[in-house]
């Protein structure tokens, strides 16, 4: 009779083998893929560096010609004039109150609209209110700058005859529209990802819905609403067409969002028409009103990052 054994051993072996190379196999491409998703993260925080290094590099032209306590305390932004002037201050001023003045309409009533959504809103009305809101982000900034000119001003003036068509508080309106979006989104995520013990506990404790989703859900789901609101700060700072076509495009130093104003972005624009010539001190003040730019923007965001942390801590 002929011994089996060898057989049975041939046949593990060969198990054994196919065994190994499908772990190689799986190895291999669990490798590349993790290779493919480290390039990918290295690419976006090469690309941001090479950003920063662009804007330094440019900024230290610029600043060679103006000294950093005239950038800085200069309160006129004259750069195309026989005698310039180079006071930040006043983009400066006309993007904060722009920003002021949207995010006033943006975070009260993104708030409101996401609590609703989370908490009140039968599903099928919030299946489809909620693409809805969704689409106002994805209409062209153009089209907001156009609608603020052509429909809102002309509505203020009815209301304020002395509110002169470019205004910071018509393009401040309606850019605080086109960021509600951003913020209701962002909110009601943040709010629909609170566990249900928590609104079950204070229903049990005798709390009705209104104060449940003010007085539970809404602080537990504090990190992110805080998130998206940094985003929506972000969004309005950065913005560009509206402000371009609907603020003014006068730089001064006000806090009255009633006159016309500009912006650091608006500023970017109307320089990069192309009225300067390349390498001239005009040109180069667009990377250092770009660096003040990525500066408050990151401000705003290590703020945000500070504040996530503080009451993602207490919650």
């Amino acid at each position: 009779m002929s011994n089996p054994a060898p057989a049975k051993i041939k046949r593990l072996r060969k198990r054994t083998a196919a065994s190994t190379r499908q772990r190689m196999w799986r190895d291999v491409r669990e490798k590349g893929i993790e290779g493919v998703l480290f390039m990918a993260a290295a690419l976006s925080v090469l690309v941001t560096l090479g950003i920063v290094f662009v804007l330094l590099f440019e900024s230290a032209q610029f600043f060679r010609h103006v000294s950093l306590v005239e950038f800085l305390t200069e309160r006129n932004w004259t750069p195309s004039y026989a005698n310039p002037k180079f006071g930040i201050m006043p983009l400066v001023c006309g993007t904060l109150l722009t920003t002021g003045v949207a995010l006033a309409v943006a975070l009260p009533i993104g708030t409101v609209v996401a609590i609703y959504l989370s908490e009140f809103a039968p599903f099928t009305v919030r299946e489809v209110l909620k693409p809805l809101l969704e689409l106002l982000s994805a209409v062209p900034t153009v089209v907001y700058g156009y609608f603020a000119i052509g429909f809102v001003a002309p509505m203020l003036q009815q209301i304020i005859p002395d509110l002169p068509t470019f205004s910071v508080l018509s393009a401040g309106l309606v850019m605080g529209v086109m960021i509600i979006p951003y913020v209701s989104s962002l909110s009601e995520d943040a709010m629909r990802s609170v566990p249900m013990l928590l609104r079950e506990g204070s229903y049990a404790l005798g709390a009705n819905k209104i104060r449940t989703a003010l007085g539970v859900v809404f602080p537990s789901a504090l990190s992110g609403i805080g998130a998206a609101y940094i985003l929506g700060i972000s969004r309005a700072v950065g913005e560009t067409m509206i402000v371009a076509i609907a603020a003014g495009m006068q730089p001064k130093v006000t806090i009255n969002p009633l006159e016309p104003a500009a912006t650091l972005t608006a500023f970017i624009v109307q320089v990069s028409l192309g009225d300067a010539a390349h390498g001239s001190i005009e040109y180069q003040s667009i990377f250092a009103a770009g660096l003040m730019l990525f500066l408050m923007t990151l401000a705003f965001n290590i703020l945000g990052y500070v504040l996530r942390r503080r009451y993602h801590q207490a919650y």
